[in-house]
């Protein structure tokens, strides 16, 4: 049996099951899930990374969304109050849309 040790989706467990599979979990105390939650998030950018086209890089980024969405509720917050900080910063400091590439600015 091979073992993982990861954070895996909630549905996970039923899907190894309904398949006549066999597997072993347990739930994460709230700083084991936090500190897991991290690790899944650079385990899912690592994976964009490695992507080798549009469909598997964009299966990523859900992925990523995913345990993003997670994290906000971690550190006390919601998708909703993430997505007002987004568009806040947005608004004050624009996005990324115009591909602006900072070579160097004067520090005086």
């Amino acid at each position: 049996m091979p073992t993982y040790n990861k954070l895996v989706r909630d549905r996970i467990p039923h899907i190894i099951t309904s398949q006549g599979k066999s597997c072993r979990t347990r739930i994460l105390n709230p700083e084991e899930y936090k500190e897991e939650l991290r690790t899944k998030l650079r385990e899912e950018s690592e994976e964009y990374f490695a992507a080798a086209n549009n469909t598997d890089a964009l299966e990523e980024l859900a992925d990523m969304l995913e345990v993003i969405r997670s994290l906000a509720e971690v550190h006390g917050s919601s998708t909703a109050e993430l997505e007002k900080i987004r568009a806040d910063k947005a608004e004050a400091r624009g996005g990324f849309a115009e591909r602006v590439f900072l070579i160097d600015a004067d520090e005086a």
